[in-house]
């Protein structure tokens, strides 16, 4: 968090000299729910329950502040200087501050002040002395002695307990939880602090709640912790802890809340935002392990990574999809090749260094390393050598992947935060963490099938001699220099583990090379959580946690699969700190875009690309022309459309077949909810259209159908139970792809060509329509109609109606006029040569209207 923007430096500072200049008494805080983090001589407020940290303060004294504490008796923060000596500042909340001379006040780093104004400092490991902060006592701003701690203790803030009026404190190494009492300095050791069990952090802030609720937050990741209800603990046997939230790191830190001011707190099982951190229920980290909410999810394999970030290679990454999916290829943890820790490993290669020497071995404890490198990444990237890792539990679950990806003159094309969130992940979380204090920016991310990851990216290169590392770590991959990399990409299933595989990591690098220097830049403060297209319409999560109010958007879209880019800018106006943004983009393929925020810092950048379609490669050289265009109908909620439309031309005597994913990274998606398959098309010869299912290991065992194609172009209304090798509709809740051949009739090569359109699913019709104004039924028997059914209605007047019948494209194929009786009505409707297919209907008069559904068998 030292790294600084200039822009928003001098914009707050120039906020603090208006603040300043109205108000020349500085004001107090008074008792308020945020929690206060300073680091050095900047001051950030912290909401505990998000976890959210805004940087209000900025070089508020030229020297450092520690060991600060809210005073009850006045509403001030004060602190300790490191200069001059024996000085203490008080702090108001504009962040005016006041120096205090005292006879002895010696610099200290943990404090903090109780109800009676007594401010507690501690600047070594077995005393600590007082400070009468009460305005109304005959000892204000004296030292009012010394008391011994009956053991010492290395800790690094400490905090009063209202309800006990008890110092509590965590120390750095045992993770035990000390209370302390004020009076007679006897220290109480508690236990450990279960959720804190073998971590290595440094505690430098620590807060209370008015319940009694203690927060600890760790300098290297910024997660804050929670013990509940300390006055009431006794041992590490009846001590409830977990964890809280993530915030950003932070070092030369201190932390003062007031400790009756109450801590919003989320409840795991109502679905609702409890706490007003945008976070629901099982998202929400204090929610670990809480009711069904499990402590950690496994991760996803390394197997699965890597794919770009941009449309230079779609078509390559596609067919690497398509081709994964054609063989139903999986990885196999339990095949997977097991990596033994070998006695070279930890020293300075003697030979050429190789991606292997970068790979942690016994880190995670339990698990065990296999190699799962998708080697298919190298012909379709700017990646010249890829391996990847993950660390397995024995049941065979991922606990965490590092996947590193060697290239030349520019960094990886790929990030996990910038292309999962158009495929239905979520961005819960971005802030910073510090590694042998240096600044990464590590991100929460949770997957479409709601398991949640930590992750980190950062890449190194040689420097200029070649005998020394350079790391970089950024958001935006055009922040990154132009030379050759060593890109690492690390996921795992906590911020715990994230942090040592990351660490570790940069240990194994400065093994082979001394790391010279680190260029980093800061997390994005505004950020999309999440995104969804559809229909020419983005709607986006924006989640702002500097306040900001105004957002810029600036990208380029492709209409089409073969259409060129275009460019596309939005400023939209935020009011919350979650926002819901809607874009207005027309239809689309892919739109890759950049989000600025009005403070100049650290922009965020995404990445969209729908579904594909495109030729396979066995039939590519057949194919003399292939265009995508847009479809501009719009089908409604109830059905699934498939955008664009699709013309092919071909000379062949061969099978020639073009896809359509239904997803950009070929995932499932549930059709089960329909019943029909509808289209235009024209064409030469027969087409087999088939659904391929992620379920069905064998191609030949895939749903499919085979239907003519005419030279004039024709409505179709397949129904899905009519596809070979289907059981049923339920069975379609994992269709991956479309796949249509045109199949070959003749050893003669022959021109053949294919256009389809309007290309959607939909629902089968309903077995009789309600009238809302009257709430007369039409029944319709039978519905789905083979030859005939009769419409059965009531109607309370004599007179003329019409019966129209419509496709599903709005072409009318039928009509007549009848005179309707007084109450029962039946019509008769026969089918005659109309296809299969679903169709709309309405009865109407001048007065009256029912519309409703026919499915035709």
């Amino acid at each position: 968090m030292k790294n600084k923007y200039i822009k928003l430096k001098a914009i707050v500072i120039l906020l603090l000299v208006v603040s300043i200049n109205l108000n020349s008494q500085s004001e107090p805080f008074n008792c308020v729910t945020e929690a206060y983090l300073f680091q050095s001589n900047d001051v950030y407020a912290q909401n505990l329950a998000s976890g959210n940290a805004t940087l209000e303060g900025i070089d508020i004294d030229p020297s450092i502040i520690n060991g600060v504490g809210y005073n009850p008796k006045d509403g001030y923060i004060w602190g300790s200087l490191k200069s001059p000596s024996n000085t203490i500042i008080r702090i108001g909340n504009n962040y005016e501050t006041t120096h205090f001379t005292l006879s002895n006040a010696p610099y200290s780093y943990v404090g903090d002040v109780n109800q009676d104004g007594i401010y507690f400092l501690k600047n070594g490991s077995s005393s600590f002395y007082k400070i009468d902060l009460d305005p109304s006592s005959p000892n204000y701003l004296t030292n009012i002695g010394t008391v011994n701690l009956s053991q010492a203790i290395s800790n690094h803030d400490w905090a009063f307990n209202a309800v006990d009026d008890m110092l509590y404190t965590v120390e750095k190494y045992t993770n035990i939880l000390y209370k302390i009492d004020p009076v007679s300095g006897n220290v109480q050791a508690l236990g450990e602090v279960p959720i804190l069990s073998g971590l290595d952090y440094t505690y430098g802030a620590v807060y209370f709640d008015v319940d009694g609720n203690f927060y600890i937050s760790a300098n290297q990741t910024g997660t804050v912790y929670v013990i509940y209800g300390v006055q009431n603990v006794t041992s590490s046997l009846d001590m409830q802890s977990n964890l809280f939230a993530y915030g950003p790191s932070s070092s030369q830190n201190d932390g003062a809340r007031c400790p009756t001011a109450p801590v919003p707190q989320e409840n795991c099982t109502n679905g609702i935002d409890d706490d007003g951190d945008g976070l629901i229920d099982c998202d929400d980290p204090s929610c670990s392990g809480v009711a069904s909410c499990p402590e950690m999810s496994a991760t996803s394999t390394g197997n699965d990574g890597g794919l770009e970030s941009n449309n230079r290679l779609s078509q390559q990454i596609n067919q690497r999809n398509l081709n994964r999916v054609k063989t139903n290829y999986k990885f196999e943890v339990s095949s997977a090749k097991k990596i033994i820790k070998k006695a070279s490993y930890g020293k300075k290669s003697t030979t050429e260094v190789t991606l292997w020497d970068f790979i942690p071995m016994e880190v995670i404890e339990n698990t065990y390393v296999v190699e799962s490198s998708p080697t298919d990444l190298k012909d379709i990237t700017n990646a010249v050598d890829v391996l990847s890792v993950d660390y397995i539990t024995t049941n065979n679950e991922g606990l965490g992947t590092i996947m590193v990806l060697e290239t030349e003159n520019s960094v990886y094309e790929h990030t996990k935060h910038i292309c999962d969130r158009f495929t239905g992940a979520e961005l819960l979380s971005v802030s910073n963490m510090e590694i042998n204090d240096q600044v990464f920016i590590k991100s929460i991310v949770k997957r479409p099938d709601g398991g949640i990851e930590y992750v980190a990216s950062f890449s190194v290169s040689e420097s200029q001699d070649k005998n020394s590392f350079i790391v970089e770590s950024h958001w935006n991959l055009d922040k990154y220099s132009q030379k050759g990399f060593y890109n690492f990409q690390i996921w795992a299933s906590s911020i715990d583990h994230l942090y040592k595989l990351s660490k570790e990591v940069l240990d194994l690098i400065n093994v082979q090379k001394e790391i010279s220097s680190y260029i980093s830049s800061e997390a994005p403060p505004v950020f999309i959580r999440k995104a969804t297209y559809n229909n020419g319409k983005i709607d986006m999560e924006v989640v702002s946690t500097i306040g900001a109010t105004t957002i810029s958007i600036d990208g380029y879209k492709r209409a089409t699969e073969t259409s060129e880019s275009e460019n596309l800018n939005f400023t939209v106006a935020l009011e919350n700190s979650l926002n819901t943004v809607s874009l207005e983009t027309d239809k689309l393929y892919d739109f890759g875009f950049r989000l600025s925020n009005e403070y100049g810092m650290t922009p965020d950048d995404l990445f969209l690309s729908d579904g594909t379609w495109g030729i396979d490669y066995s039939s590519e050289s057949f194919v003399s022309d292939f265009s995508i265009t847009q479809n501009a109908t719009n089908f409604g909620e109830e059905a699934y459309q498939v955008e664009r439309n699709m013309a092919a031309s071909f000379l062949t005597n061969q099978d020639v077949s073009i896809y359509r994913s239904l997803t950009p990274k070929f995932e499932k998606v549930d059709l089960s909810d329909y019943d029909i398959m509808s289209f235009i098309a024209k064409g030469t010869g027969k087409l087999k259209i088939t659904l391929i299912k992620e379920s069905i290991s064998s191609w030949d065992n895939q749903p499919y159908i085979i239907i003519d194609l005419k030279e004039d172009e024709k409505e179709y209304a397949l129904l899905l139970s009519d596809f070979n090798n289907m059981l049923d509709n339920e069975s379609l809740t994992d269709v991956k792809m479309l796949f249509f051949t045109m199949l070959s009739e003749s050893s003669i090569a022959e021109s053949k060509f294919i256009e389809m359109n309007s290309l959607h699913f939909l629902k089968g019709a309903t077995a009789s329509v309600v009238d809302n104004e009257s709430n007369n039924i039409i029944k319709i028997v039978p519905n789905p109609v083979v030859k005939s059914s009769q419409l059965k209605f009531h109607t309370q007047e004599l007179g003329k109606y019409s019966f129209e019948v419509y496709t599903i494209f709005g072409k009318q194929v039928h009509k007549e006029v009848f005179e309707s009786n007084l109450g029962a009505n039946t019509l008769i409707f026969n089918r005659n040569d109309l296809a299969a297919g679903i169709y709309f209907f309405k009865i109407y008069s001048g007065k009256k209207e029912w519309k409703g559904k026919l499915l035709l068998r």
